[in-house]
């Protein structure tokens, strides 16, 4: 006996399948996208220039800077003006961080307890500049939230520490473009869940076929009239680092190039 149902079985099928395809090729994954933003301004290895502007209530200063990186056990930052500044630098090789102060032409390492201080009298801590934890290693994320917000399609990740991590927040939520998979915004909490600090995303450009924000503006919770901003004035990926450049020897050299 013929089927007479079998046409619109078929095409209710492949009706119910092209509602499906759209959603099924925007699933997320919470521990992909985080990995993604964790090497969103390194690439496999990068070279910038950029510059740090500090508010505070006693004053207002700015540091121009050069960076590199390789990975994330690797990176180098050097302050190059003003002239009382030029020449401090920050070094990261796996697990060592180290400081160089060229007016006394001390080098100095920074122990893990210090992670969380200041560097250089900004709103940015010693671990934002060397990224020294990672969301992929040191954090378990979900996705919290996904759709419009504000007009804009977001993912919302919320990441929570693990448990044998060393780091600084009790918790950090991150909203990203669904369709750039950039970065909008920041939420870093305390142990406490008492919001600390807000970070803001913007200034998007394309770089070697990622979209990157070429500005960040941290915004400490307690101090509403204070910020730091760095401007990223350019980045460039998969730049050729020979394997001693970050090193004590480059740390403490007066014109630094890779």
């Amino acid at each position: 006996m013929r089927d007479t149902n079998a046409p619109f079985r078929f095409y209710t099928f492949f009706g119910l399948l092209a509602l499906l395809l759209p959603a099924m090729a925007q699933a997320w994954d919470a521990d992909e996208l985080m990995r993604h933003i964790d090497g969103l301004w390194r690439g496999n290895t990068s070279q910038a220039s950029m510059t740090m502007t500090v508010t505070t209530r006693r004053y207002e200063r700015a540091m121009t800077m050069q960076a590199w990186s390789r990975g994330k056990d690797y990176s180098l930052i050097v302050i190059k003006a003003p002239v009382k500044d030029k020449g401090v630098a920050t070094l990261k090789v796996e697990q060592n961080i180290w400081n160089y102060l060229p007016k006394i032409n001390r080098v100095t390492k920074v122990p893990s307890s210090m992670m969380s201080g200041s560097w250089m009298g900004s709103h940015f801590t010693n671990d934002d500049l060397v990224k020294e934890s990672t969301f992929e290693d040191d954090y378990d994320s979900r996705i919290s939230f996904e759709g419009e917000r504000d007009g804009k399609p977001i993912i919302e990740i919320t990441s929570i520490p693990k448990p044998d991590a060393a780091v600084v927040w009790g918790k950090v939520v991150m909203t990203i473009d669904q369709q750039e998979l950039a970065p909008y915004q920041a939420w870093y909490y305390d142990e406490e869940g008492t919001l600390i600090r807000t970070m803001v995303f913007d200034q998007w450009q394309q770089r070697d076929a990622r979209t990157v924000p070429m500005r960040m503006s941290l915004q400490p919770e307690d101090k509403p009239d204070e910020s730091t901003v760095i401007t990223y004035h350019d980045i460039v990926f998969d730049v050729p680092l020979d394997d001693d450049f970050f090193s004590l020897k480059t740390l403490k050299r007066g014109q630094i190039s890779p």
